[in-house]
């Protein structure tokens, strides 16, 4: 096991296990995680499972693909470290990972 840190746009942090292999977006779901909707349940079709992407972990996270690019033109308070949950896979790499969930989707 591993553990996410997610913040709320507020500053509330939850620190949760996940598992590798899973989607960050499943491991929101899983542990009830507010601001991550994720309607389309992971087909990068709707951009409601959005987050930013700590800066000191962009590197290990890795670049969008150009679906997930696509969606997240459509996303209001996009920036350089956005990323759509459901596409982030994670690795034992990830242990710490640290994301913060838009405002917007509160």
């Amino acid at each position: 096991m591993i553990k996410i840190n997610f913040t709320e746009h507020t500053g509330v942090v939850r620190s949760v296990p996940a598992k590798s292999g899973n989607t960050l977006m499943q491991t929101a779901a899983i542990n009830a995680i507010p601001g991550i909707e994720a309607d389309c349940g992971g087909a990068c079709s709707c951009a409601t499972c959005h987050v930013f992407i700590d800066p000191a972990w962009m590197e290990i996270v890795g670049e969008t693909n150009p679906t997930e690019n696509a969606m997240l033109s459509l996303v209001a308070e996009r920036a350089d470290n956005s990323r759509l949950s459901c596409q982030v896979v994670l690795t034992e790499a990830m242990d710490g990972l640290t994301v913060t969930t838009p405002a917007t989707q509160y």
